[in-house]
């Protein structure tokens, strides 16, 4: 199965939002989420997803070239909702602790509620599992969470000879992967994410005891 770009999901000019078009592709988008959610991508086909949008067999293809096309916007949309909770638990907490303790668990509990994500997550449908690493929602995570980052750097509470960017991305990776973890395996997040983790945060972040943080300073 080859991956199909975000960009080539759909059809251009069709389906704009708020308009009947847009209504229906949204109908679809849904109804496919959950029957590959349910199903997996190979026991699912196009028309059973028209069937439950009440749509005609081949009403679909007005809005996604193929049954691969539909699934890489279905996941798209549904990792989106995930990763969207995620980015509000960043966006809310101010203090970096709580939103480091926070952050998976938000995460682990939206992949309750989102069945295809969670399925891809679980190495399910492994042709898909790397299309997380590059969807834009989880660009805008690793964005916030560097200028969470950076913005405790300027009031002295995180080392400031660190790439703030750079940090922030090495932790969403280590959050997804434990994400994706604790999907496979069902480990107790408790005993996944124990003062081992807690650790290497704090190594990353915490300036050097006895050390100011202000003016950053060139790593030797």
């Amino acid at each position: 199965m080859s991956e199909v770009g975000a960009s080539g999901v759909g059809t251009p000019g069709v389906g704009a939002p708020g308009t009947k078009g847009g209504r229906t592709r949204e109908a679809v988008l849904r109804a496919a989420i959950a029957r590959f959610g349910r199903d997996g991508y190979r026991s699912t086909s196009v028309a059973d997803i028209a069937r439950d949008a009440r749509l005609s067999g081949t009403a679909a293809y007005a809005y996604f070239a193929n049954k691969e096309a539909l699934f890489v916007a279905a996941v798209d949309e549904d990792a989106a909702a995930v990763i969207q909770e995620g980015l509000s638990s960043v966006v809310e907490h101010d203090d970096l602790d709580h939103w480091r303790q926070t952050l998976i668990f938000t995460l682990l509990d939206a992949v309750g509620r989102h069945p295809l994500a969670r399925r891809v997550l679980a190495g399910l449908e492994p042709d898909f599992t790397v299309r997380l690493l590059s969807i834009p929602a989880l660009e805008q995570l690793r964005k916030a969470s560097g200028e969470r980052i950076r913005a405790h750097q300027l009031a002295g509470k995180v080392r400031a000879d660190i790439d703030a960017q750079q940090i922030a991305n090495g932790l969403v990776t280590i959050v997804l992967s434990l994400l994706m973890t604790l999907v496979q395996i069902g480990t107790d997040p408790a005993t996944l994410l124990g003062p081992d983790v807690a650790a290497v945060a704090e190594a990353a972040l915490s300036p050097p005891p006895g050390r100011a943080t202000g003016g950053k300073r060139r790593m030797s």
